[in-house]
Formats: structure tokens, sequence, C-alpha cells
């Protein structure tokens, strides 16, 4: 398999890897070292990881900034050492299955739409002074964290389900990224008057990629066999959700150079991303900025094949 395959493949990532180990089969399968995720999940977690392969490893960092969303199913009744269900129990409350009425849970959903303040969970890959968080907690070792703004776009209900002491809410989320859905659940939950914790999570998009277009690592081994990469989304698709702009033909080769380039007819506002085009050939990611002759496009990064 050639290793001149750029683009991004949208995983669906199974139980028990981590993000880093998906990265690291899939350099396998395309033979190539250049390849990058564009936001973890944790090793239960499953769902939509898109993964970027040679050249659009350098477009990581736009799709990481993205937003997410999940289908999640929060446990009411319970609350675990890693504000997961791979954790060990730290304290049990009984449900009033009284309490937790639709009307009850979508009043608690409104307190958290909007941006909201979070704590990271002990269990996390933040490194604070050079320690990653999880490595302390794995050590016992409880540090101070700064709560983080995040941003909850949408909380949409879909089932509550009484258990045996216990009650499950499952629910869709489209949140900012670094949002902790583990964490979202346990701030629910005392907002509910109840220990809680995250059982199970499913990332349904992310940016905009979905999870009808992901595909398992099995399916993606056996298609390189195949010798067809059309599962591949060339980076200009990848990037579809910022504006698009046709460079003249004369100003091409200065684009393809790093040179800025008027923007003549641009509706883009100052301050925002837009791709450059030849025609159907992506050239770069550009900024949009106000001069004395007005808008110009200068280069965040381009393209040169």
């Amino acid at each position: 398999m050639s290793n001149e395959q750029h683009g991004v493949i949208v995983l669906n990532k199974p139980a028990g890897m981590t993000s880093h180990d998906c990265v690291a089969r899939i350099r396998r399968i395309m033979q190539t070292k250049k390849v990058g995720h564009t936001g973890t999940l944790d090793p239960d977690v499953t769902g939509v990881l898109p993964i970027c392969v040679n050249h659009a490893t350098r477009i990581v960092e736009y799709l990481q900034e993205l937003p997410k969303a999940y289908e999640v199913v929060m446990r009411l009744g319970s609350s675990t050492t890693t504000e997961d269900a791979s954790g060990e129990v730290i304290e049990k409350k009984e449900v009033d299955p009284a309490h937790i009425t639709t009307e009850r849970v979508r009043e608690a959903f409104q307190n958290f739409n909007g941006p909201i303040e979070q704590i990271p969970p002990m269990f996390s890959a933040i490194k604070v002074q050079g320690k990653r968080l999880y490595d302390l907690a794995r050590e016992g070792i409880e540090i101070e964290r700064k709560a983080r703004q995040v941003t909850i776009y949408e909380l949409k209900l879909h089932e509550i389900n009484p258990g045996d002491g216990y009650i499950d809410v499952s629910f869709y989320c489209l949140c900012s990224k670094g949002t902790y859905m583990r964490t979202l659940c346990v701030d629910l939950g005392k907002d509910l008057g109840y220990p809680a914790h995250m059982d199970h999570l499913l990332r349904v998009k992310s940016g905009p990629f979905t999870l009808d277009q992901a595909v398992t690592l099995e399916w993606l081994e056996q298609q390189v066999k195949e010798g067809t990469t059309d599962f591949i989304i060339p980076i200009g698709e990848a990037l579809s959700y910022l504006p698009r702009y046709q460079v003249p033909k004369e100003r091409v080769a200065a684009v393809r150079n790093g040179l800025e380039t008027g923007l003549v007819n641009c509706q883009a506002e100052e301050g925002q991303l837009i791709c450059l085009y030849d025609e159907e050939q992506i050239l770069g990611i550009h900024k949009v900025h106000k001069g004395p002759r007005g808008f110009f496009a200068k280069p965040e990064k381009v393209f040169r094949t």
C-alpha cells in the first residue's frame, strides 16, 4: 500500500483500545508513520474517532477544535473513583423513582445548557506539572484541578429506566471540545440529588464526521488488502465546514508559495478561516485579514500537492 494516501479515516473505535492504540494499528495497516487522531476517547468508549493520515495530519489542530456529540447513559444511585463504570463505587444512595421525573431531568438539563465550568476528573489525560492526572490517580494521589469552561449546546432526554435501587437516564449531548461526559453525569446527579456516574458512552459525531461514516479496523484492513482506499476522506472534503474561495489563475502559484493574496468579493469576516482553491484542488487554509486595500488571505497551512 502506497503511503501517499492523504486524508481522514473515520474510525468506529472499539471498546478496550486507547486512541493511541488505534493510531498505532492504522500506521501498520496504511504502512505510514504520519498518522494522528483528532480527540482522545477513553478505552471503554466507542464511536467516532477521526484519524488523519499523511498530509492530513496538518489539519488535526482544526478538526479537534470542533464540537462533539455523544449518546450517554448516566446511572443515578452510585458514584465511582473514575466517574464511570470502570471505577470502584465510593458512594451509594437508593434512588426514589418518584423524584426522577421527565420534568425534573429536563429542568436539570436546562441548568447545564450553555457555558459551564467543569473540574476535570483525576482519571484523565491532562498533564499537571509534567505528570498525567491518571498516573497520579493510580498512585492514590489527588491534586487540585482548575475548573475549565466548556459549552453544552444541546441536551436531549431519551429514556428514564428504573433498576434495582438505581435509575439509568439516557440522553444525547452536543458539546464543545474538552467536555467530560463523566463529569457532566456526576454534576447532573448532584443537581438531581443523587450520586451518579457515566455508565455508557458512544461518540456519534466529531466535527463534520458521523457514526454512519465510521468504519471498523477489521473492515479497513480488509479494504487495504484488496487495494481499495475509497474510505479515505480527502483533505478538502474533511474541511468542507470552512468557507471556500476560488483563487484567480494568476495568483495560484503565489498562494502555493505561501504568499498572501487579495480576496475580491469574499463574504468571509475578518479573523475567519477559509480554504483557498484552484478549481477542485485545495491550496491551503488561510485566515482573513483586513488591510488598507481591503480583505486579504494570510496562509496558516499550504498544501503543495
